[in-house]
């Protein structure tokens, strides 16, 4: 029952497509350029509301080669505040790139608009990597705003001893391991009929699994802390 919006921060805009139930969402850079400026679009243009009533926002980026992507990022996150897309809901969820190399990217953590962040990552090695740079990202703005690390989240892969590195991870980045959440074929059988597990298998073992994480999520609410990364 909690009201959600999620705000889609990757260039190729396909965060909200199993929500949505569609190939992929007009972004708001799209728009924009489209429309002759950000000023000419309405809030109604670029939110799309899908499964469950979860709204969605995409942010989108330049072609390949042109422009800064994380522009995309700052312009989205501007027009949503001025045209009141965050007033009466439970949940913002930003989905942001894996690797905190851009400033833009980082708008939501950086402008204290992200409260708690969590990394979804394997138990990869360079999975492994990303997470511990997102860490350091997260400290360079802990002690100037509130944003805090969460947790992590293993997105399985089936590599020898992931729960165990991942688990050893968040354990030296003083967080942890929010949820192990295993691999299952049935993602992809979702993904093909352009749904989510909850959608499409809503009784499945996996549609539990992500059940939990969200329970462990709401849970955790408060319980961030200040990561210590590895130098």
């Amino acid at each position: 029952g909690q009201r959600i919006l999620i705000v889609c921060c990757d260039p190729p805009a396909d965060s909200s497509r199993l929500i949505l139930n569609a190939k992929a969402q007009d972004t708001v850079l799209h728009l924009a350029a489209k429309e002759g400026s950000v000023e000419d679009l309405e809030l109604e243009d670029v939110l799309k509301v899908g499964y469950k009533g979860i709204k969605c926002v995409e942010s989108g980026g330049p072609e390949p080669g042109v422009g800064c992507a994380g522009r995309g990022v700052i312009t989205s996150i501007n027009f949503l505040e001025e045209n009141g897309a965050y007033d009466n809901g439970d949940y913002v969820s930003y989905d942001v790139l894996g690797d905190v190399v851009c400033g833009g990217f980082a708008m939501p953590i950086r402008e204290n608009k992200a409260q708690e962040i969590y990394i979804v990552m394997s138990g990869e090695m360079m999975a492994l990597y990303a997470a511990n740079n997102i860490a350091k990202g997260i400290l360079k703005y802990a002690h100037s705003g509130g944003v805090r690390l969460g947790g992590l989240i293993c997105n399985e892969r089936q590599t020898d001893r992931e729960l165990d590195l991942t688990e050893t991870l968040a354990s030296r980045l003083n967080s942890k391991l929010i949820h192990f959440m295993p691999r299952d074929n049935i993602v992809q059988h979702a993904e093909l009929r352009k749904m989510s597990v909850i959608q499409y298998a809503p009784d499945s073992k996996q549609a539990g699994e992500y059940r939990a994480l969200a329970d462990k999520i709401h849970a955790n609410s408060g319980q961030g802390t200040i990561p210590s990364p590895i130098t």
